[in-house]
């Protein structure tokens, strides 16, 4: 009896943690929802100011403004890693670790001495585990980046770039296609590197200057891929943490499934045994 009493202990604390799974997987996706939503607004906005940077760049600007300047040998850079606060996100944390180790390992394998800033908690207690020094910590960012958020994150940054401090920053973060391919990758953030414009600043009137437009225009470049970055971030974590669930729910349903049947084959295996032992009792009464 004590057989099939386990196995009905066990049968109700898989159903339990299926209950919770399937919970977690429900909110998450409608963080996810929510946050899809939060990505997909910010594209225009950032696609619309890459193109005006690029339109208006200059390769003689890069003596004016420092945002621009591209040192000729790259000494010292900074590395963003940007993480989740919670885990049971499936390998989303583990695989942007990877990759800032990756970035780190590369750079440092190039003579240039690098610096780690981490917004996150998962990012900041690896890194203190094994020891790494890290310049910046954040773990205030939520689910839902504002740009104050992202501006948190890169001012010192980009101060210390323009003073020449660092010749180089980069992001590490997660790339969201699709809430189930959601790749980690580093992107340089600085020096700003305008990509192949189809308009120049001759095609279009403007007033005033572009060396004027582009001074303003720079930082709120700089700070947009930075909450392009934390959107996408936070849109791929619930992406994986839904999958994550998802797959501990169905994982719960396979282990009920064959603990059901284990119990059936206990219980009937008991009731054979006390038919045997009545049957046996009355063939010795008589």
């Amino acid at each position: 009896m004590s057989n099939a009493r386990d196995v009905k202990r066990r049968i109700k604390s898989v159903e339990n943690t299926r209950q919770i799974t399937r919970t977690m997987e429900l909110v998450a996706t409608s963080k996810l929802k929510r946050a899809t939503d939060r990505v997909r607004a910010a594209k225009p906005y950032g696609e619309a100011l890459e193109e005006v940077v690029a339109s208006l760049y200059a390769p003689a600007f890069a003596e004016q403004f420092p945002l621009l300047r591209r040192p000729e040998s790259m000494k010292r850079a900074a590395v963003l890693l940007m993480t989740a606060n919670r885990g049971l996100a499936g390998g989303f944390n583990a695989n942007l670790i990877k990759e800032a180790r990756t970035t780190l390992e590369s750079l440092r394998g190039q003579g240039v001495h690098t610096e780690l800033h981490i917004a996150g908690k998962k990012g900041i207690a690896y890194f203190r585990f094994r020891g790494e020094e890290i310049i910046q910590e954040w773990v205030d960012v939520g689910d839902s980046p504002t740009i104050d958020d992202a501006e948190r994150l890169i001012a010192s940054l980009r101060q210390r770039f323009t003073e020449g401090e660092v010749d180089a920053v980069f992001v590490v973060a997660s790339e969201f296609r699709s809430a189930i391919s959601t790749p980690p990758r580093t992107k340089k953030l600085l020096p700003i590197e305008p990509a192949q414009a189809d308009k120049t600043a001759e095609d279009f009137i403007l007033s005033p200057s572009p060396g004027f437009v582009l001074e303003r225009l720079l930082p709120a470049y700089v700070r947009n891929v930075v909450f392009t970055s934390l959107v996408e971030n936070a849109a791929a974590e619930q992406g994986q943490r839904r999958t994550a669930m998802k797959n501990a729910t169905d994982n719960a349903g396979d282990v009920l499934e064959h603990l059901t049947r284990t119990y059936n084959r206990a219980r009937q295996a008991q009731i054979t045994q006390e038919i045997a032992e009545i049957v046996g009792g009355a063939a010795a009464l008589e």
